[in-house]
């Protein structure tokens, strides 16, 4: 009796440290798995208001880029070029082979003057418009593999009117959602389709995008993130945490 006890004790015990080595393997499993798919940074500065503000934090999805290019409308996170120690988060607003027109607040593209209704008037403005070494923008056709990439508050950030064209090779993901704080902020959860503002737009010889309605967007664009984005939430939030550039 006393050796079937002792044998069934040991088997408790073999069981128990089996099921702890089990669960911290299957945890450590789903904190590399989160950290390649999806990437919590927090916002520094206000470069994207009022889409997004300073001391915000925002889930962006790492994935879906690798299955298609970035989109005119996108919010991105990526390696600054003219500071590649820093994050800069700006939008997409021009894709490579687009043809683009920038004087002053107004921006062109294949020949359709954007009303971008994700700037608000009073973030209008381009103190970089006739600088000396300002990129010129006059009917530019964007090369390969080059996006031009403006911040929403205009006045007060530094993108491509600035530092030139943001190459494919720098961007690090698409901002999929904000997720803290989730009160008293009036742009919680995943940020808004914006593809009305560019609907009109289209290369000559390519078909004009279809897009998913704005309840669906964030989740069609990324399959990973639908998955992930639950213990992504709750791990993610943990240790993995990133700041963008103040410009």
């Amino acid at each position: 009796m006393n050796v079937l006890k002792v044998e069934q004790n040991f088997e408790k015990r073999n069981r128990l440290i089996r099921e702890i080595i089990e669960t911290v393997v299957l945890t450590a499993l789903m904190f590399f798995i989160i950290n390649i798919a999806v990437q919590n940074y927090t916002v520094d500065g206000p470069s994207m208001e009022n889409s997004l503000h300073d001391g915000e934090r925002i889930m962006v999805d790492k994935v879906s880029y690798q299955f298609h290019a970035p989109a005119r409308g996108d919010v991105v996170v990526f390696i600054a070029p003219p500071h590649p120690e820093e994050n800069y988060v700006k939008r997409i607003i021009a894709i490579p082979g687009d043809v683009v027109t920038i004087k002053g607040n107004d921006v062109t593209v294949d020949g359709v003057t954007l009303h971008e209704t994700y700037v608000t008037p009073t973030r209008q403005g381009n103190s970089f418009y006739n600088r000396p070494g300002y990129p010129v923008y006059d009917h530019f056709v964007l090369p390969k593999d080059k996006y031009l990439a403006l911040g929403d508050d205009r006045i007060n950030s530094s993108d491509s009117r600035d530092w030139g064209l943001l190459p494919r090779s720098n961007i690090i993901g698409r901002a999929a959602l904000v997720y803290w704080p989730i009160i008293h902020e009036d742009n919680a959860g995943f940020l808004p389709n914006v593809s009305s503002v560019f609907a009109n737009v289209h290369q000559e010889g390519t078909k004009t995008a279809t897009h998913a309605p704005d309840s669906a967007i964030s989740w069609q664009n990324s399959g990973a993130m639908a998955l992930l984005i639950g213990p992504g939430l709750i791990l993610g939030a943990v240790g993995f945490s990133r700041r963008w550039g103040r410009r």
